[in-house]
C-alpha cells in the first residue's frame, strides 16, 4: 500500500510540474494534475477491455 500511495504522488507531483512549466499557472497545473489520473483510469479501463476482446482471437 505504501508503494501504491508513494506512485500516486509522483504522478500527481510529475503532472503538477509538467502543467506548471507549460503554462506557468498554479490554478490549471493543480485542474490538471486531478484531472489527468482520473481521465487515465478511464482510458485504462477501455485498454483493458480492448486487450481482453483481442486475446480471445
Amino acid at each position: 500500500m505504501i508503494k501504491t500511495m508513494t506512485f500516486a504522488i509522483l504522478h500527481f507531483a510529475t503532472a503538477f510540474g509538467v502543467a506548471y512549466i507549460l503554462t506557468g499557472s498554479i490554478g490549471i497545473s493543480s485542474a490538471v494534475a486531478l484531472v489527468e489520473p482520473l481521465a487515465n483510469t478511464v482510458v485504462f479501463y477501455f485498454h483493458e477491455q480492448a486487450w481482453r476482446r483481442y486475446e480471445k482471437i
